[in-house]
């Protein structure tokens, strides 16, 4: 997601899909599994990802800047928007923080 130009022939560019999102990078799929193996709860059951791709958050995450998903994003927040540097603004570093960060 740095490159300036995408060849859609090159299969470098990618993702795995035979793997969840979260086993991609190896360290995080380990802080993943020691979190399931360590979780304890006589209530809620043992989770391996902590939220589901498709909830109404992310969805507004990334289209918030059309409608309806403005007015939906208005209203989940109160009315007003979440703040500046929780929104989306850049796809190498929502990439990354999907692959790398927990």
């Amino acid at each position: 997601y740095k490159s300036t130009t995408l060849d859609l022939n090159d299969t470098q560019i990618y993702r795995d899909l035979s793997k969840p999102i979260g086993a991609l990078y190896q360290p995080r799929l380990e802080q993943f599994l020691e979190r399931y193996e360590d979780f304890d709860d006589p209530v809620i059951p043992k989770f391996l990802y902590g939220s589901h791709y498709s909830n109404i958050g992310t969805v507004l995450f990334y289209l918030m800047r059309v409608e309806p998903f403005t007015t939906h994003s208005l209203t989940i927040q109160d009315g007003t928007f979440d703040h500046a540097d929780r929104l989306f603004y850049s796809i190498e570093e929502t990439w990354q923080n999907c692959l790398i960060n927990s």
